[in-house]
């Protein structure tokens, strides 16, 4: 039987040989897809497009039951979640995040890779994020960034499990000076 959200523990978490990829690249992790938005832009300002139902089969994502913004604070890191049943998409309609992405699934080939993927109003993109790969952000811009879910299934407390932000990968937080 597949591991199950509820019998992660932060003491399981740190004994994962996580594999930190370069930021510059695809993300590695099995299921997991970024998908550039396009802007159109003229003389008047621009659009983004959000959501496109044919994305689901052009692109493998998942048909939203559930849609919700929230915003994060400058500097702040929201961390680290993850959903036994749900798919995570979102993007960001105000600033950029920094997203991390740890693979926690023992079955997959792809177990403790973890990923950094920026988003922002600059660069837009949504990213999907399957059940069972553990995810965080921090927000990077001020005064706030203001973040749009696009979720599976209809928000479900039971299916929300978190552990400490610094049990594992405090390292991977941006920015660094260098």
């Amino acid at each position: 039987m597949a591991m199950q959200a509820r019998d992660v523990r932060e003491a399981w978490l740190r004994g994962i040989p996580f594999v930190l990829q370069p930021a510059s690249q695809t993300p590695t992790i099995q299921g997991v897809l970024v998908k550039d938005l396009r802007v159109n832009l003229d003389g008047r300002g621009d659009v983004v497009e959000l959501w496109s139902k044919p994305w689901i089969e052009q692109d493998g994502l998942v048909t939203p039951q559930h849609i919700y913004q929230s915003a994060t604070d400058y500097g702040v890191v929201k961390s680290w979640h993850f959903h036994q049943v749900h798919t995570d998409q979102f993007t960001v309609t105000r600033g950029k995040i920094q997203v991390v992405l740890a693979d926690i699934r023992p079955d997959s080939p792809t177990f403790g890779h973890v990923n950094s993927v920026f988003l922002g109003s600059h660069r837009p993109r949504l990213i999907k994020i399957p059940p069972m790969v553990m995810h965080g952000w921090k927000a990077l811009s001020n005064p706030e960034v203001i973040v749009v879910n696009l979720q599976s299934h209809v928000y479900d407390p039971a299916d929300e499990f978190r552990v400490s932000w610094d049990c594992v990968l405090e390292e991977v937080w941006e920015p660094r000076n260098g």
